[in-house]
């Protein structure tokens, strides 16, 4: 299984590129901060915070074009994907993304929350009502 959660900030707006007419992939950075504390010697351990590259296509991509924003607090789930390219000069590199297949906005925006949840419920109410046509059509009566 290859399954991620993160709660994290933006760090950028996002980035978002369209490769067909009406299919988009959208990339941001995504902050994930451990609290620091201190140990009972005294010790003071400090705040240690990752950056995770997030990858949103087509539909999740429209909605984050549309809605996030640098600063806003994300929780999303998705899966890790590695590759790897090499650049013009010939130097190898590797990337670690996330490529993210749910999301949702916890920043206590109302107006980007209510169209985010309402834009995600027409998604799916559309793919439903396309899904019973299908149904429907194969019906012997």
């Amino acid at each position: 299984m290859n399954k991620v959660m993160l709660i994290g900030n933006v760090g950028k707006d996002p980035d978002v590129h369209y490769y067909d007419a009406d299919q988009a992939v959208a990339q941001l950075p995504l902050a994930t901060t451990e609290r620091g504390y201190t140990l009972q010697n005294g010790t003071v351990v400090p705040d240690h915070t990752d950056w995770h590259n997030l990858v949103f296509y087509s539909g999740l991509a429209k909605i984050v074009e549309k809605y996030v924003r640098k600063g806003e607090k994300l929780y999303i789930e998705g899966r890790i994907r590695y590759r790897n390219y090499s650049d013009q000069q010939g130097r190898r590199h590797n990337v670690t993304e996330i490529i993210v297949s749910n999301m949702e906005m916890l920043s206590g925006h109302s107006e980007s929350s209510a169209a985010q949840k309402q834009t995600t419920s027409e998604t799916k109410a559309s793919e439903g009502d396309q899904m019973k046509d299908d149904t429907a059509k194969k019906l012997p009566f």
